[in-house]
């Protein structure tokens, strides 16, 4: 039965520093969204008995059937914590209720950004790890995500049901798999910290590590046993948890404490003696059936009047699940971490306004963020989009992070592409809703102050992916900053209906689906095919799925093989300077191209050099770390495409008049040939254009903007074929799980697709082999059929996109590996085979 109403929820709302937001977050598999459901039990919502089967996190159908979780889902839970719970709690609160906005999100790496929406709504993360598997590829990529939000992180280390039934693994092993789960966490932990969050490690001592099994619905920390035997010992709680963990053995026969193993056979870890083995001894007896033992040890534990009568008739599996939760129920340990050592709104904000907030950090805005201000103005990060019940509405999900939202209000959206003081991407719209996410439903209040997470119904028609929302009159607030996805839409189909007559219902369907999913991206081509990009196979094979059955009726449709996103970049410095002049001659542009140096493109796709950069620190950064020319650095003009991608134009002109004038004509035409480059029309990557020289006319009519651009453009195209040009692929980086009899297959498979093998380790105590490899992606397409058939279904892969790889050969010379592939490339998008050379581009002096 539930144990709260909306009204409770609604007053404790404003209770800042009894609020928690987190996320739940891990590999694919590692039993987040069954951990999940020990706390949605606790606040009343599912039954206990159910909980771990349920799923109720997994509101799709193909969620259920697939065994995974593939959209983050909000649920908001209300708990009534005892004194004797918060005995030890020295933080700020208000009462003993706490309010927890949940979102449980997805581990498969195709669905990385689901992860990142739910983190930037979120203050706190439970990182959840299979204490068999270990930390693997995506616990790594989202660990880092969350730390790069600055998500304060605790661990759970789960599946401890592994050890003991399928395992059967004795103290001290077990021992040794838990810490190397959670010293590899604090590996990723130290490596991405960020110094303005403070102490993130994690450690059982601290509390903020808890073990548990998320399918039977238990769990402890160290506090819970340090609970029970601090008496029994007379120490206090705390120095009984340092004993608990770590090099601390006792001996029974002695009844002493050291920090080495003794001869004595007696004597044992505190962790395998006083946790472990008891834990294990109650689980071989449930297994056993011997009923009259397993009451005797329930009465010495206390339990049995706890028990329901129909509990005691139960055998195997069951029973020690109901045994085990009324022992040690989940909830408690999970609730007691992030009551501990979760933060609150309050306290998270004040080191997360840097990261978030656009604008000046001393202006009002960034004030009332700070302080999580609810009389302060208005400001919602909207995170995604939730397909709401009513077929084709959206719901704007999102974390209000000062002011309150109240249903009528009339509110501010700045779109991603605004820039403050222009009307771009700017709309002034009413809520007609304000509604609490619970899951699968969603109920309605009144309004949502501050430090919450809320649903917006209405604001669907001027929302694409993302958003910030403020007062109508609020003009001079800046945007909150977009977020950065861990993984690149890089795999793309064309889709067309079967009937011509549907076209209208895939246009609408495909701006539908645009919106329901933070990453996806829906384009035309020149062509007028329909374009999606997605992040992998499973994520174009969802997306698909949601198009046809949700977003347009059921009405068929054709889909292209799967084609992959490639580059351009340039290896050398132009072996000339190239010189374009300007449809009406009047206009001459000099211009030459250089790479750029190894590790800049990747600082300015990861936002830490870019446009908006203070531009003394970003000479500083480009001079100290890359070796540049600080007056150089000083005189870049744009990057792009986009205005942000990896690519610069610079200008390297000295003493030549009118040259600001033609800056916003030559910005222009940087965006637009960056976009489509000139060897197969896709972006370009890790290029510097300078221009070195140019003569302009002192009429402005003679040098309006449909003289600079195209001539620009030129000039960009010529220096890029005179500078060596090649194609960049795609690489995944790849994990693959797997027995020592499958290697034989794995590597066959992967010589044949071009993958390199880089790591291959066994993991300790398992006949399982972890390999890591690079592989193209365009050689991934059916590589987990074929790795299957190769080890009898043996292989389990993961792959995520790593980074990108220049061809080697030359995409000019004909016959080439590169050629073929860019004639390929031009053929589908219905271009000659091959590009025009640089005389068709530069114009002769004479």
């Amino acid at each position: 039965m539930v144990k709260f109403t909306i009204d409770k929820v609604r007053a404790l709302m404003d209770v800042k520093h009894n609020i928690r937001n987190m996320s739940v977050i891990a590999h694919v598999d590692h039993g987040k969204s069954t951990l999940t459901d020990s706390l949605v039990a606790a606040a009343g919502i599912i039954s206990v008995e159910s909980a771990g089967d349920q799923r109720l996190t997994d509101t799709r159908q193909d969620e259920h059937d697939r065994c995974i979780t593939i959209k983050s889902t909000g649920i908001t839970l209300y708990y009534e914590m005892s004194d004797a719970d918060l005995k030890g709690f020295t933080k700020e609160r208000d009462g003993n209720n706490y309010l927890i906005n949940l979102i449980d999100s997805p581990g498969h790496v195709d669905f990385s950004s689901e992860v990142t929406a739910a983190l930037r709504i979120t203050d706190g993360a439970l990182v959840v790890v299979d204490c068999v598997e270990g930390v693997c590829v995506q616990t790594e990529t989202v660990l880092r995500q969350a730390l790069g939000e600055r998500i304060k992180p605790v661990l759970a280390v789960n599946k401890l049901d592994r050890c003991f039934l399928e395992l059967m693994l004795d103290g001290e092993e077990a021992y040794s798999g838990f810490n190397r789960a959670i010293e590899s966490v604090n590996v990723v932990i130290a490596t991405y910290t960020d110094e303005a969050m403070g102490d993130c490690q994690v450690h059982p001592s601290k509390g903020t590590v808890s073990f548990s099994a998320g399918l039977h619905g238990w769990a402890f920390t160290l506090t819970t046993f340090a609970k029970m035997y601090a008496s029994k010992f007379g120490v206090d709680e705390s120095k009984m948890m340092d004993r608990l963990w770590g090099d601390n053995f006792f001996d029974p026969a002695t009844k002493k404490w050291t920090k080495r193993k003794t001869d004595s056979r007696t004597c044992q870890r505190g962790f395998v003696q006083f946790i472990y083995d008891p834990i294990k001894a109650l689980v071989t007896t449930c297994m056993g059936d011997d009923h009259q033992k397993i009451f005797t040890m329930t009465d010495k534990l206390g339990i049995t009047p706890l028990l329901k009568p129909q509990d005691k008739e139960l055998v195997g599996k069951p029973l020690m699940k109901r045994i085990l939760q009324t022992w040690l129920p989940a909830q408690n340990a999970l609730l007691e971490m992030m009551i501990y050592h979760l933060p609150s709104p309050a306290e998270a904000q004040k080191y997360r306004v840097d990261n978030l907030y656009e604008g000046p950090l001393d202006d009002c805005y960034a004030t009332a963020i700070r302080q999580c201000d609810a009389d302060g103005p208005l400001m919602v990060y909207i995170s995604k989009m939730i397909p709401a019940n009513d077929k084709g509405r959206f719901l704007a999900f999102g974390r209000v992070f000062s002011g309150r939202i109240s249903t009528g209000q009339k509110v501010r959206i700045m779109g991603p592409n605004y820039t403050p003081g222009t009307k771009t991407d700017l709309y002034i719209k009413n809520v007609q809703r304000t509604v609490l996410c619970m899951g699968r439903r969603q109920d309605a209040v009144e309004d949502v102050p501050c430090g919450n997470t809320v649903a917006l119904v209405g604001l669907d028609q001027c929302i694409s992916k993302n958003a910030t929302l403020t007062d109508e009159k609020n003009d001079a607030a800046h945007p909150i900053k977009a977020m950065k996805f861990s993984v690149s839409p890089v795999v793309r189909v064309a889709v067309e209906p079967k009937v011509a007559s549907d076209l209208p219902k895939l246009v609408e369907g495909l701006k539908r689906l645009s919106k329901s999913d933070p990453m996806v991206q829906c384009s035309i081509e020149e062509t007028g095919e329909h374009i999606i990009a997605g992040a992998g196979e499973l994520h174009l094979e969802i997306c698909l799925k949601d198009l046809q059955e949700d977003f347009m009726g059921g009405a068929e449709i054709r889909v292209s093989d799967p084609v992959v996103s490639f580059k351009e970049t340039i290896m050398n410095e132009s072996d000339h300077v190239c010189m374009v002049k300007s449809p009406n001659k009047h206009n001459r542009i000099f211009m030459r191209a250089r790479s750029m140096e190894e590790g800049l493109p990747e600082d300015i796709e990861d936002g830490r050099i870019g446009p908006l950069d203070d531009p003394k620190s970003r000479t500083e950064i480009l001079s100290d770390k890359f070796g540049w020319d600080r007056e150089q650095s000083r005189k870049i003009w744009a990057f792009g495409p986009d205005t942000m991608g990896p690519n610069m134009l610079i200008d390297a002109t000295k003493g030549v008049a009118n040259m600001s004038d033609i800056k916003d004509g030559c910005v222009a035409a940087l965006n637009w040939a960056t976009e489509e480059g000139v060897l197969a029309e896709e972006n370009l990557r890790g290029c510097i254009f300078e221009i070195c020289d140019a003569r302009i006319h002192s009429s402005p009519m003679e040098r309006r903007p449909g003289q600079i651009i195209p001539s620009c453009r030129r000039a960009i195209y010529a220096c890029e074929l005179a500078s060596t040009p090649r194609l960049m692929e795609p690489i995944y980086l790849m994990e693959i799980q797997a027995p020592e009899s499958a290697l034989g297959g794995i590597y066959s498979v992967l010589t044949k697709k071009r993958g390199q093998v880089f790591e291959e380790i066994q993991r300790p105590g398992t006949p399982i082999y972890n390999i890591k490899a690079y592989l193209p992606v365009r050689e991934a397409f059916g590589l987990t059929s074929d790795l299957r058939a190769a080890t009898s279904g043996q292989a389990f892969p993961q792959s995520v996109f790593d980074h990108w790889e220049t061809i080697d050969h030359d995409p000019l010379s004909p016959g080439s590996p590169a050629a073929v592939l860019m004639e390929s490339i031009r053929k589908r998008k219905g271009l000659s085979p091959i590009p025009k050379p640089a005389a068709e581009y530069e114009d002769r002096l004479f």
